[in-house]
């Protein structure tokens, strides 16, 4: 065993340590390696963003005002915490949940940030998102859904996005041992938290969407940081004794043949989540529509073919990244050029219509994005059909996680505006085109 592998499964037990020898299993509360996940993200809920819920924003009046963080700095903290604490109870509410389960999926991820837990750095952060999740497990197990507990956002941003909770030029997450160590407290928290409720939680992902694009220091960091979680969380009860959560690490924007072999022999209840958008580069946003479709059946033999559990934890039939403020998000193409850009306000614009750093547009975005009103026909068409070949591909793998749920202003990417207009089955398994990727 490698020394780095051996220091990973070490774990502290009442004040010693032992070297976890490989188990015989876990049973988490769903069949993961059988039954097939399918479920959706309660994106802009706990963890805000822009695009998702543009008003929050809007309403400020301040363009300084461009991601959770700068939420509670740049206004009254009394009158952010009222703003937020009507969004927390509104945004997602027990009915959500009911409609969930009544679209025939079966898991929900909600994203939550450090500081719901932790702002001992003196971060301006408003609290009180705790109360929330509980109230969503409540409701997950009324309605006989999984959760999947995911921590979106750690100090110093894992990305530097402003879905990580504050956006920078260059993530720090990985640049001090304070950052480290408090994420790993988090993740401790959350392991105990749940460890007797694997029936209605049976994951934690303990961070989403390490920047592994900037390179070795984040990725290094990275590794180590899965090694640890496992750890904490597959060990939560101060004693050799396992729980049956699973832990769910993220490929780091990595190929997944960087991750071959990595956490197999001698660990168990690993999974691997994947994020798979084709508008995010030049070269995708450009795609035909025949083009995104085959695009997406092609990714059916890496997942397929990996060697542990994955999920496609986010995804989307939207196929342009016309959506307002949603390329605050992400910049994981041209990254130098962006890193300047993106800081200047809480989006940047779209590739597809060329607003987005003066790129030639491939079109326009009116009747892509906004009101699905606006959706011709044959658009409504295009999404179903791209919708039906991600989910068939995606159940090559463990399953699929959409995002997201809702959003104000971008009913392309949403799943109940799909459900009520009609790319989107009322049952996953409802398939007008089943046959799309053969």
């Amino acid at each position: 065993m490698a020394p780095s592998l051996l220091r990973a499964v070490t774990v502290a037990v009442c004040g010693a340590s032992f070297l976890e020898s490989v188990s015989a299993g876990i049973s988490p509360g769903f069949n993961y390696g059988s039954d097939k996940v399918r479920g959706v993200n309660l994106g802009g809920w706990l963890v805000l963003e822009p695009w998702i819920t543009p008003s929050l924003f809007d309403n400020t009046g301040n363009s300084a005002i461009i991601d959770e963080y700068t939420f509670g700095q740049y206004q009254d903290k009394a009158t952010a915490t009222t703003v937020l604490t009507n969004h927390w109870n509104t945004w997602i509410t027990e009915s959500d949940f009911q409609q969930i389960a009544a679209a025939g999926l079966n898991h929900v991820r909600i994203p939550i940030g450090y500081w719901a837990f932790d702002v001992s750095g003196g971060e301006p952060f408003i609290q009180g998102q705790l109360p929330y999740l509980q109230k969503a497990i409540s409701w997950a197990q009324t309605y006989g859904l999984k959760v999947i507990v995911d921590l979106h956002g750690a100090p110093g941003s894992q990305n530097g996005f402003d879905n990580s909770g504050q956006k920078m030029s260059y993530p720090e997450w990985q640049s001090t041992q304070s950052n480290i160590d408090r994420t790993n407290a988090i993740i401790k928290t959350l392991a105990s938290m749940f460890a007797d409720q694997t029936n209605v939680v049976p994951i934690i992902a303990p961070l989403n969407e390490p920047a592994g694009y900037d390179g070795d220091t984040i990725l290094s960091v990275t590794r180590q940081y899965w090694y640890d979680s496992y750890g904490n969380i597959r060990y939560p009860y101060g004693s050799s004794t396992e729980s049956n959560t699973v832990v769910l690490i993220h490929d780091a924007f990595q190929d997944l043949s960087y991750w071959n072999g990595f956490m197999t022999s001698g660990f168990d209840g690993v999974a691997m989540d994947t994020h798979i958008y084709q508008m995010f580069s030049d070269a995708d946003v450009a795609l035909s529509y025949d083009g995104h479709i085959s695009a997406a059946c092609q990714e059916g033999s890496s997942l397929s073919s990996f060697d542990l559990w994955i999920i496609v934890g986010e995804w989307t039939p939207a196929p342009t990244d016309c959506a307002t403020y949603l390329n605050g998000k992400f910049f994981l193409v041209s990254v130098s050029s962006v890193k300047v850009s993106f800081l200047t306000g809480r989006g940047v614009g779209a590739r597809y219509d060329g607003t987005y750093s003066g790129e030639t547009p491939v079109g326009s975005c009116s009747g892509k994005s906004g009101s699905a009103s606006s959706f011709s026909s044959s658009y409504k068409t295009f999404l179903r059909q791209y919708w039906e070949a991600q989910v068939i591909t995606y159940e090559k793998g463990e399953g699929w996680i959409q995002w997201t749920w809702k959003a104000e202003n971008a009913d392309d990417w949403s799943y109940q505006a799909g459900l009520a207009n009609g790319w989107i089955p009322q049952d996953p398994t409802d398939l007008l085109y089943p046959s799309i990727c053969g």
